[in-house]
């Protein structure tokens, strides 16, 4: 009895002792948090989107007390911006609005088909699998998965099978850049209206074969505009919209380019 009393005694000494050394090691070793990380992040969206360049909101706030922009949050804007610059003590920079763009008019009717996808209804799935019938690789699939990804129903797919945006509700947030397996959605400032609405590279010829509305690399864009549109690898380039007439977009032959209302 004596004995199992002491073995007792001698684990509860023992479980003391160590509660003692974690407990002055906790006190020694725990890391501060700025109190101001926790109220950024109370005023941040929490959609945890990324589009800041951070994995998500708390990261954001932290990395803000730490010295990172405070404009970065594209879904909360210039009033979350505000807000965080009073906590700050800074005045925030303007917030450039930033919206997704489809850059592809390839819908079923002006895309050309080769045959029909029978598989998994996803983009991702039916780009693995050669395209899903759709000649062009690189245009707009259309099964949604753009759609499923953005958390605030700023993106649809059209009864034409093209997704589109509506810039009212988009947050610029980029989970649907992420979620495009064909690179076909671009986050781009608000004010940006003049656009190349195709991200085809291949040469002309196949690019007009596979689809009635893609840029054939021409050139007669960069003709009338030499320092707004530049041409790279078969596609035109906006390089400056200020300096982009309004001929240049009147003369694409496929209306790549486009200037939005």
């Amino acid at each position: 009895m004596e004995s199992i009393l002491l073995s007792i005694l001698t684990m509860g000494a023992i479980g003391l002792f160590f509660s003692a050394v974690i407990s002055v090691a906790y006190q020694k070793l725990k890391v501060e948090v700025d109190p101001r990380v926790e109220k950024i992040t109370d005023i941040l969206p929490g959609a945890n989107c990324g589009a800041c360049g951070f994995p998500g909101c708390a990261n954001y706030a932290e990395a803000i007390v730490q010295g990172a922009p405070i404009n970065k949050c594209s879904v909360g804007g210039m009033a979350v911006a505000e807000l965080i610059g009073e906590i700050m003590g800074i005045a925030p920079e303007d917030v450039v609005r930033k919206v997704a763009r489809v850059l592809c008019q390839g819908d079923n009717e002006k895309a050309v088909w080769a045959g029909e996808y029978m598989g998994i209804p996803s983009c991702a799935a039916a780009n693995l699998a050669g395209g899903a019938g759709k000649l062009c690789n690189y245009g707009c699939l259309g099964f949604g998965d753009c759609e499923k990804a953005c958390p605030f129903g700023a993106i649809k797919v059209n009864a034409r099978g093209l997704a589109e945006v509506d810039e009212n509700i988009c947050t610029g947030c980029g989970l649907c850049v992420q979620a495009c397996p064909r690179n076909v959605i671009s986050l781009e400032p608000i004010d940006k209206r003049v656009l190349v609405l195709c991200v085809s590279k291949d040469p002309g010829k196949i690019s007009k074969s596979s689809c009635k509305v893609a840029c054939i690399g021409c050139g007669l864009c960069v003709k009338k505009s030499p320092e707004g549109i530049a041409l790279e690898n078969n596609l035109a380039k906006i390089i400056d919209v200020e300096k982009i007439n309004d001929e240049s977009i009147e003369k694409c032959p496929t209306g790549a380019i486009r200037k939005l209302e």
